[in-house]
């Protein structure tokens, strides 16, 4: 068994080679998953596993120690890996750092939704939000999509907004601030939000014809980011049902409402990716939500480890 830091796993992955890797683990048979989650006071340990007939088994162990930021030395929030096996004998294979798995599986996911989606010709790309992931969405869509030209960032502090423009430097399209959410909203082709909102913000009034809406950052049963027209408006398509229906509250909110029905979601990336279902018109709003799930950090890990099997792919990221 091996161990791959982030550094290492890092030098060998491209934003192409990764979303090639989920449309491949797509194919394969769904996935089998199960969670487990521990706790002491304010922190835990969350446990997921999945097993994909064909590629393998893994299971993803994170810490969240919401103190560690105010330790001295300050320690990261979320700490873990992914430990893969072998699907055919059931040997471990490597012990993957987690946050690298988490970074690429995740913008990984709504790129891939976005490919199969989104209108291939998309110019402009609002970003909501300027953490860690909006940084590796601009890098993803940008690698993505080669007619995008126009890059947003909205965020309610102004100052993160700032600073993640003048880290992300020249990538080839142009970057600005969007400092009227709704105007940024009815200009952009492509919608993608990654914030701690609980409350939504997004609203399906303001969608263009035509334009695809990536929801990732509602992740626990009572956050949202966008309203109910966003729901309403648009098809509207998961990564997993397994993962989001009855988990995340951007689905289950509404779905216990009566706001949409399990009928309203017409399929998630295994249906995506099969054909079976996506976009019909050039002016159809399409809405993709990330769920996440340890069948994507199987896929990613099995990738990583792949990648570290081909002497020549040490190419940049991006």
């Amino acid at each position: 068994m091996i161990i791959v830091d982030f550094a290492t796993g890092e030098a060998n992955l491209t934003w192409t080679g990764i979303v090639e890797a989920l449309e491949a683990g797509h194919r394969l048979p769904r996935a089998e998953i199960g969670d487990l989650l521990l706790g002491s006071g304010e922190n835990r340990m969350l446990n997921r596993a999945a097993w994909i007939d064909g590629l393998g088994i893994a299971m993803k162990s994170v810490t969240v120690f919401a103190g560690n930021p105010r330790r001295d030395p300050a320690l990261p929030s979320v700490q873990g890996g992914v430990l893969l096996f072998d699907h055919e004998s059931g040997a471990p294979l490597a012990l993957i750092d987690g946050p690298l798995v988490t970074k690429w599986k995740t913008a990984g996911d709504s790129l891939l939704g976005a490919r199969r989606l989104a209108r291939p010709d998309a110019k402009r790309l609002l970003v909501c939000g300027a953490g860690t992931l909006a940084k590796s969405l601009i890098e993803a869509y940008s690698a993505g999509f080669e007619a995008l030209e126009d890059i947003r960032i909205w965020n309610r502090s102004q100052d993160r907004a700032e600073a993640l423009m003048e880290e992300m430097g020249d990538i080839g399209a142009r970057i600005s601030l969007a400092h009227d959410l709704e105007e940024a909203v009815r200009e952009s082709d492509i919608v993608s939000t990654a914030t701690m909102a609980s409350e939504p913000f997004l609203k399906g009034e303001w969608l263009a014809p035509g334009t695809h809406v990536d929801l990732i950052g509602a992740y626990r049963p009572d956050m949202r980011e966008a309203d109910d027209a966003v729901l309403t408006r648009g098809r509207l398509f998961v990564d997993s049902l397994a993962t989001t229906i009855g988990h995340i509250g951007e689905i289950e909110i509404p779905l216990r409402a009566g706001t949409i029905t399990r009928e309203t979601i017409l399929g998630d990336l295994n249906d995506i990716v099969a054909g079976t279902v996506g976009r019909q018109d050039k002016d159809d709003i399409t809405v993709f939500k990330n769920g996440g799930g340890a069948h994507l950090d199987l896929m990613t890990a099995r990738h990583i480890l792949d990648r570290l099997d081909e002497p020549s792919a040490a190419l940049p990221a991006g």
